[in-house]
């Protein structure tokens, strides 16, 4: 007789660093959320394991929540509840942080990413990557905009997604 036995599954998450050329010593970590980051489990403790190493280290952070569903990160103070956020957790400034909160209806804010202090930071346009990622990869003949997105939006946030959805053909 065969059987299959259960596996642990581990899935790798990637995220971007921005390195010290002449010393390999990461500057800045770039995390976009995914779905096992944000929902109870391994991925989200092991992701906040990671998170607390970052923030206890001389490691910039750049922490880019784009997913309305599971937890949203710890942060300290009257954070209103956005759809979405982006943090830029600057070492030298810890605890404190820029949050950039904003909504589905809301243009992505522009951020700066943190490098050493002798460095220029440049700014990112996510919403223009973003619009140009769609436009590129042919996501509108992709996904389908029949079945409603989870989770459930606002009667306002519906209204105006259908809208886009007819303007666009």
């Amino acid at each position: 007789m065969t059987v299959t036995v259960p596996m642990l599954i581990e899935i790798k998450e990637g995220y971007l660093e921005v390195r010290e050329v002449a010393t390999k010593e990461v500057v800045t970590v770039i995390e976009v959320l995914s779905p096992a980051n944000k929902l109870s489990g391994r991925g989200y403790d092991s992701y906040v394991a990671k998170r607390q190493d970052i923030l206890a280290s001389r490691t910039h952070l750049v922490e880019i929540d784009l997913l309305r569903t599971g937890t949203a990160m710890t942060y300290y103070g009257n954070v209103p509840n956005y759809h979405y956020r982006l943090l830029v957790s600057r070492s030298h400034a810890r605890p404190k942080a820029e949050l950039y909160g904003f909504n589905i209806q809301d243009t992505i804010p522009l951020f700066a990413v943190p490098l050493q202090n002798q460095d220029a930071e440049p700014v990112i346009d996510l919403h223009a990557l973003l619009d140009i990622l769609y436009d590129r990869a042919g996501y509108a003949f992709a996904l389908s905009y029949s079945q409603a997105p989870m989770p459930p939006l606002s009667a306002d946030d519906q209204v105006w997604i259908e809208q886009i959805i007819q303007s666009k053909g």
